[in-house]
């Protein structure tokens, strides 16, 4: 699969990052930035799924409360042989939706308020299917794991920053304090690009697994269109650090014009595109 290799590709980057910076730095540090790093992130993903609700403010709701969107769930579910997750509804206006949870037994699907009315239900089911695409590709995981390797090495790099203003390691008479300091601050860049291009590329794999989930690409086409339309004009009050979780890039009318390659989002015109010309439904 051409999304899950290159998704496997950049996180073998992300490793050879690694590997390369333990070499100049030496392993006791990288060990404890390491530490450190799957502490923040090892917590954030164990919780993720409550601490993305809590977030958005949403609140839980069932076939009573919408039996559009609970039918939906439950037809896309059944087809793709998956659990019933949670669904839920945020009062955000602007017109978003998330996925969240540590697998498929414990998942969550978030849509906004803005969502549901800016929306056909054909086009919901398009968003839907792309939401439970990412519980199927266990994208939150990837993404987790991504992020402990890419918070380790940006640890990493300021402990050895300060090494090198400091004179260096002192086990270590042939270490260079000025490669150290270039390292330190070329990494966690290398390492922030490579983090952002494999959530570019799992969204791409959750649009082309949720257009074989519904055998059509048109409505999600139709939905990440005007998604896109709406969150130029319609002002977001989502967390920054929840904005990657979302199908549309909540904060895409703050974003600066240097920013493309650190996106979290592939661009919206050639996500349309590829969803248009067919090419989800080639063979893997």
């Amino acid at each position: 699969m051409k999304n899950g290799l290159k998704t496997a590709v950049l996180l073998a980057s992300l490793a050879s990052i690694l590997m390369v910076f333990g070499a100049q730095f030496g392993r006791g540090g990288l060990v404890i930035a390491f530490v450190i790093a799957l502490g923040m992130i090892g917590g954030s993903f164990w919780f993720s799924d409550k601490l993305a609700i809590r977030s958005a403010h949403a609140v839980e709701v069932d076939a009573a409360q919408l039996p559009e969107y609970h039918a939906i769930m439950v037809e896309l579910t059944s087809s793709a042989g998956m659990p019933m997750p949670r669904i839920y509804v945020s009062p955000e206006q602007q017109p978003n939706a998330f996925a969240t949870g540590r697998g498929p037994n414990n998942a969550a699907v978030c849509v906004t308020e803005g969502l549901l009315r800016a929306l056909s239900w054909d086009e919901i089911r398009g968003v839907l299917a792309h939401e439970l695409a990412h519980i199927k590709n266990r994208d939150i995981l990837i993404g987790s794991v991504a992020a402990t390797v890419a918070t380790t090495i940006s640890f990493a790099a300021n402990m050895a920053m300060w090494g090198a203003m400091f004179g260096g390691r002192d086990d270590d008479e042939d270490s260079n304090p000025i490669v150290l300091l270039a390292l330190a601050i070329l990494a966690p860049i290398a390492a922030g690009l490579i983090q952002m291009a494999i959530s570019r590329s799992r969204e791409f794999q959750a649009d082309r697994t949720a257009a074989r989930m519904i055998d059509d690409g048109e409505p999600l086409a139709r939905a990440l269109e005007k998604l896109h339309g709406f969150s130029q004009r319609v002002p977001s009050h989502i967390a920054p650090s929840q904005a990657s979780n979302y199908i549309i890039n909540p904060l895409a009318n703050s974003k600066v014009s240097f920013s493309k390659m650190f996106a979290t989002h592939p661009e919206a015109e050639e996500r349309v595109r590829l969803l248009r010309s067919g090419e989800w439904s080639k063979a893997l």
